[in-house]
């Protein structure tokens, strides 16, 4: 079983809506959650935890199906590391942050979650929360092929 953390700064908006998508995009392949991987997500920073997503995150997920209005945020712990075969970092920033945290024998298992950086969409618009879906959808059909 594959066990996959998505990472951003508060755990709001880019890494539960990665961990939505993930989730779905593997469903629709037929893996089973529990069984072919598990999904989580994080945040570097603890100021949300126990909040649900930014409710415009919610809302573009919804858009396309997927419901991530039962997440909660959580900031990262040292034993994400050992627990975790994948820790997907959004930006440059999230990556140093998750090196910081997470002790170096584990940080082979540090990716970004797409080639390029996820923007954080928390100050933009509608719009950037409708672009950082399309660019984590992308990435995921790449991390299911992996």
């Amino acid at each position: 079983m594959k066990k996959i953390l998505c990472v951003c700064l508060g755990n709001i908006c880019r890494s539960p809506t990665a961990e939505g998508i993930l989730q779905n995009t593997f469903e629709e392949k037929g893996f089973t959650e529990g069984t072919d991987f598990f999904l989580d997500s994080a945040g570097t920073g603890g100021w949300h935890v126990g909040e649900p997503p930014d409710k415009r995150s919610v809302l573009v997920c919804q858009k396309y199906g997927i419901d991530i209005s039962n997440l909660r945020a959580r900031k990262l712990e040292i034993s994400d590391g050992e627990r975790f075969d994948l820790l997907l970092g959004m930006d440059q920033e999230n990556i140093f942050n998750i090196q910081e945290i997470i002790p170096q024998r584990y940080h082979q298992k540090i990716f970004l979650f797409d080639d390029s950086e996820v923007s954080d969409p928390y100050y933009g618009t509608e719009e950037s929360f409708k672009q950082m879906f399309r660019q984590l959808k992308k990435a995921s059909e790449r991390w299911l092929n992996n």
